[in-house]
């Protein structure tokens, strides 16, 4: 299947798009990362793949993610990470995936990571699961039309006074880095709706006890 206008026209707009000043990877230090956003088509129309990291990590615990991960010497890049982290996470197969483009290095201070997203598309999907049960609770294909109704869209705050836009999908709770990347990219594709951003609700207790360690 040939790879969608949208996702070509959404690849070339996020490669020019400023990094927030917040987002803007120190002079030195931090860890090379890369997440893979990878769209397909699925029975709901366009969807994204999001995993939801195990309670029993280290960092991030609990959260939704993108498949992703550090970059190992032998993987040569963002890109080739990125497709390896989500094979080990999800049992992907990377034969399926074709590349369309990168966005610039965005810092995640949480972690110290430095993280590249990596923009691809799904020609020819395949099953997936939480093939790496450790790091990984689930695995869910999340249509974009969900992703972008306004009544699944709010704002979480942050006990420090900071907010941010989140989405409530599927059983899951995106926020943080994820959800940020999500609403950059959502408005990139043509796809976001209008949505109410004065609907600010407090980040959970357990959300925010998983996201402390």
């Amino acid at each position: 299947m040939e790879v969608p206008g949208w996702l070509e026209t959404l690849a070339g707009r996020v490669a020019r798009t400023p990094v927030p000043p917040v987002m803007r990877p120190p002079a030195s230090g931090g860890r090379p990362a890369a997440v893979l956003l990878l769209f397909g088509e699925g029975p709901f129309g366009p969807d994204v793949l999001l995993i939801q990291r195990s309670s029993r990590g280290r960092t991030h615990a609990g959260q939704p993610a993108f498949p992703g991960g550090g970059v190992d010497p032998e993987d040569g890049g963002p890109v080739a990470a990125a497709l390896r982290e989500a094979a080990e996470e999800t049992g992907l197969d990377p034969a399926g995936v074709h590349v369309v483009g990168t966005m610039p290095e965005l810092y995640v201070s949480r972690s110290d990571n430095r993280v590249t997203p990596v923009l691809a598309w799904w020609h020819t999907p395949c099953a997936v699961h939480a093939a790496s049960p450790d790091e990984v609770e689930s695995v869910e294909r999340v249509p974009i039309r969900e992703l972008v109704d306004p009544a699944n869209r709010l704002r979480l705050r942050h006990p420090s006074g900071h907010s941010g836009p989140a989405f409530r999908v599927r059983g899951l709770l995106v926020w943080g880095f994820t959800a940020g990347v999500l609403d950059g990219v959502l408005a990139g594709s043509g796809f976001a709706l209008p949505w109410d951003r004065s609907r600010v609700e407090d980040l959970p207790p357990d959300v925010l006890n998983l996201a402390s360690r």
